[in-house]
């Protein structure tokens, strides 16, 4: 079995507050009855109006009712006469207690739970696809500034045999965060084929409870006392920013600092030497690089002379290879010119 809590029941004394504001010991039950009977006589004889909710409050003999209303005008009529009308009803009603009657309008009925149920049922009534009046009420829910919502059908949907549940949802409703503004209703569609009940859950954003007295009076303490110390401090800051005592001497200049210099050292007899010592380390580092560029230079000249002489003596090498290179021809042909000998 399914555990459900009612979403209003379970906020209030959190977010919400009662529908019924009063308490009696003994004529607890007959109140309670009362209620039951106001609600039912103002939504059967006002059933177009587009009534919420009713909230009633007991004071002694008398009974102030609450109607909220998305059709203030059905209710009102012109110029008021409806709602004497209503009042006197509600009198007889509750045999003859004085009431007094108060209507206020919603301006947003589509973020109203019990309204949003209320219209699909009547279009359900009215033979609307049910898919399509579900669809349509979401979207004009969501447009109109909501952050999520539920709505779920139950019976005979489309007019078939067997009964069957229908659920569609868009955003998120936290049914188990107290602080979360969730509105829910239930309402009726009476077909020729039987009833259809529709639920609607609607999340509005979140509430957060207000701040105890005793905390805002602890906050009020801590905001004093820190004021008191802020004083304080601007009379200490003010006081250390008046403009300082004149100085005895009338023609007394303000000092102005110098920039700080480093001191020159006086060149001694020592300094010198020392001196004298880096100048011909410095010499001396500075001739072998002299050196090695003359010794380069040196090298780079003799070269360049060699280059002819190789040359030169390439050229007899060449001429040598070439007369060996004839005489061994000549011998050949000899060797083939010569006669046989007889022996041979």
């Amino acid at each position: 079995m399914g555990r459900k809590v009612h979403p209003m029941g379970f906020r209030i004394g959190v977010i919400r507050e009662w529908q019924s504001k009063w308490y009696d010991d003994k004529h607890y039950a007959e109140f309670i009855l009362e209620d039951v009977k106001l609600r039912k006589a103002v939504q059967t004889k006002y059933s177009d109006a587009g009534i919420a909710h009713i909230d009633i409050e007991r004071q002694a003999n008398k009974v102030s009712v609450t109607v909220h209303t998305s059709r203030p005008g059905i209710v009102i009529g012109r110029g008021g006469q409806r709602v004497e009308e209503m009042r006197q009803y509600l009198e007889n009603v509750l045999n003859g207690k004085k009431v007094q009657l108060d209507i206020r309008e919603i301006r947003q009925p589509e973020l109203d739970a019990f309204l949003v149920a209320r219209s699909v049922a009547e279009q359900m009534e009215r033979r609307v696809a049910y898919r399509r009046a579900m669809k349509q009420a979401i979207f004009r829910t969501m447009q109109s500034g909501a952050k999520g919502m539920r709505i779920l059908c139950a019976g005979r949907l489309g007019g078939v045999e067997i009964a069957r549940r229908q659920l569609m949802h868009q955003g998120r409703v936290p049914l188990q965060t107290l602080r979360a503004d969730v509105d829910y209703g239930f309402a009726e569609a009476h077909t020729t084929l039987g009833r259809i009940g529709v639920k609607v859950w609607i999340y509005r954003g979140d509430i957060f409870p207000a701040v105890a007295p005793v905390e805002e009076a602890a906050d009020t303490a801590v905001t004093t006392g820190r004021a008191a110390k802020d004083a304080a401090m601007a009379e200490a800051v003010s006081g250390m920013t008046e403009t300082p005592a004149k100085d005895t001497v009338d023609n007394a200049k303000p000092e102005v600092k110098k920039p700080r210099t480093r001191r020159k050292t006086e060149s001694t007899a020592e300094t010198k030497v020392v001196d004298e010592v880096k100048a011909a380390e410095d010499k001396k580092v500075v001739k072998p690089r002299a050196k090695k560029v003359e010794a380069a230079q040196v090298k780079a000249e003799e070269k360049a002379d060699e280059k002819p002489v190789r040359a030169k003596t390439a050229k007899p090498k060449a001429e040598a290879d070439k007369g060996t290179k004839v005489a061994k021809v000549q011998a050949e042909i000899l060797k083939e010119t010569k006669p046989k000998s007889k022996k041979e």
